[in-house]
């Protein structure tokens, strides 16, 4: 069985995306999947193989030999078909090949995990890494508590890189799903999460951005106290420039975090340290956000943050108007000095010595210098 099984799928197959690169989120939904012409015949021997592994009456001691680890990485190797009718067969028979043969569970983890390294590190493609995606949300499901330091690792350097592609948003609800069957076996990875999203954070792909901020919220849901106070300045810092952000679903989508009761009671709990953060974006937003929408968000999170401690928001009130004032000033002193250079420049183009005045002719900067040799 496993000859002809070997013999009738086992192939080199055409690569994936032959042009060597992602298109853009939405395109790829409006272009047929690429469908092997063999099919007809490929699906008998999916379909027997499917129900040999599946079979109670079949000895998995016995078959484990046959069944061997060559035969599973061969199999691993077909997620790269274009053809989803594959692929849809191969996670339903590799599921079964994990739930039956107990001795191979490690090896498939590890062979997966090898898949996404060379996804992530190489080749950012590969077809299949939505399939496996769903085959490792039902073993994670699985996993006994506590958790094996083998499935931590696997989170932080297989799992969270995978926000690294540029294709993640094709896989990004299989991704998030992973993630939170972890963190539902253990909260104190919440941590790791966060921070990974933080530096895989897009910095220019808005998409994106919204994307990363809904999983960031549905972390912080499972997050809590003593995890979210480890990552809770850098987290938001990066949240403060959401709220600035010119795209308005972004900023919106930032905003809507206090909507959730639990985040914004840990929020609350350690305002002494966020609201100094987030403090200057949300005046920025209230003055001069082009959004009224965003503007009236906004004013509700002021008003949460007044009405839990007048005296803190006070404080980083005056605060930032003292900064605006001395931005203000600084900014009018560049502005002065630049202008004293530009006429500097154009009296010594003119040739008129005189209109320098007390200006160091070395440096240009407005000021005498007490010592030429310092410019």
């Amino acid at each position: 069985m496993t000859k002809m099984v070997a013999v009738n799928l086992f192939r080199a197959l055409p690569s994936s995306n032959r042009d060597g690169e992602f298109v853009e989120i939405g395109e790829p939904e409006e272009e047929e999947p690429v469908m092997e012409p063999a099919w007809p015949h490929l699906q008998f021997v999916y379909e027997f193989l499917f129900r040999v592994v599946a079979s109670p009456e079949v000895d998995g001691k016995l078959a484990k030999k046959y069944i061997d680890h060559s035969f599973v990485l061969r199999l691993l190797d077909l997620f790269e078909s274009e053809d989803p009718r594959e692929r849809d067969y191969l996670k339903k028979i590799l599921h079964r090949i994990y739930g039956k043969f107990m001795v191979h569970r490690p090896f498939i983890r590890k062979a997966i995990n090898n898949i996404f390294y060379s996804f992530i590190f190489e080749t950012q493609k590969h077809s299949g890494i939505v399939e496996l995606l769903e085959i490792l949300g039902s073993i994670i499901n699985g996993f006994a508590l506590p958790l094996k330091e083998e499935h931590k690792l696997f989170l932080a350097r297989a799992l969270v890189p995978l926000h690294k592609p540029k294709c993640v948003p094709f896989y990004h609800q299989q991704l998030a799903f992973c993630i939170a069957q972890l963190l539902e076996k253990d909260v104190k990875l919440a941590d790791t999460v966060v921070r990974g999203l933080l530096k895989y954070w897009p910095i220019t792909n808005s998409a994106k951005q919204v994307m990363f901020l809904g999983e960031l919220e549905e972390v912080l849901e499972a997050t809590q106290a003593a995890e979210f106070q480890r990552c809770m300045i850098p987290l938001f810092r990066q949240i403060r420039r959401c709220l600035n952000s010119l795209h308005f679903q972004v900023a919106e989508r930032a905003l809507f975090l206090w909507n959730n009761d639990h985040i914004r009671n840990l929020i609350l709990r350690n305002r002494k340290v966020i609201l100094p953060i987030i403090f200057p974006a949300l005046e920025r937003n209230v003055s001069g956000h082009w959004n009224q929408a965003i503007q009236r968000l906004t004013l509700n999170v002021r008003k949460i943050f007044y009405d839990a401690d007048q005296t803190l928001f006070d404080e980083c009130l005056m605060r930032f108007q003292e900064d605006e004032t001395k931005g203000r000033e600084e900014q009018e002193k560049r502005e002065s000095i630049w202008k004293h250079l530009e006429s500097v420049a154009e009296a010594k183009a003119l040739g008129n010595e005189a209109a320098l005045g007390e200006v160091c002719l070395i440096c240009y900067s407005g000021y005498q210098c007490k010592s030429t040799s310092s410019c």
